[in-house]
């Protein structure tokens, strides 16, 4: 309740906190009302496609977030949909950090898709096995 009426926290680091699926579904309910939160930090908390798509719910709304980390969940092809629907709502993510999930470079196909409509992502982070792909759009 307190991240929906909070107007002065901008980043929120919740990095390793056992967030889980589930606690996406209480983040996405606040991160719809928030206004302020610029940073969110929700690596390696074994989020899966699910808690995408609650924080995909939430992207659809919420145009404050500049950054949004989701590396080292358990997020799959599944997950990556959901969040490359949710883009093509959103105007203020510029940076999505997916490194360390199992996706693949099949994923790509959703995200481009995204960039035909939306102009604010410029930094998407993925990661497959020991290559790195790392967009940088301009």
């Amino acid at each position: 309740a307190a991240l929906k009426s909070n107007n002065s926290l901008t980043n929120l680091n919740l990095n390793f906190n056992r967030v889980y699926s589930e606690g996406c579904k209480w983040l996405s309910e606040a991160l719809k009302s928030n206004r302020s939160l610029k940073i969110l930090n929700l690596g390696c908390n074994e989020i899966s496609s699910e808690g995408c798509m609650w924080i995909g719910q939430a992207l659809k709304i919420n145009q404050t977030l500049s950054t949004l980390y989701l590396n080292g969940n358990n997020i799959c092809t599944e997950g990556c949909r959901w969040l490359s629907e949710a883009l093509e709502f959103n105007r203020s993510l510029i940076t999505l950090d997916l490194n360390f999930n199992p996706t693949s470079f099949q994923v790509i196909p959703l995200f481009i898709k995204t960039f035909s409509s939306n102009r604010s992502l410029r930094n998407l982070y993925l990661d497959e096995s020991s290559e790195s792909l790392q967009m940088h759009l301009y």
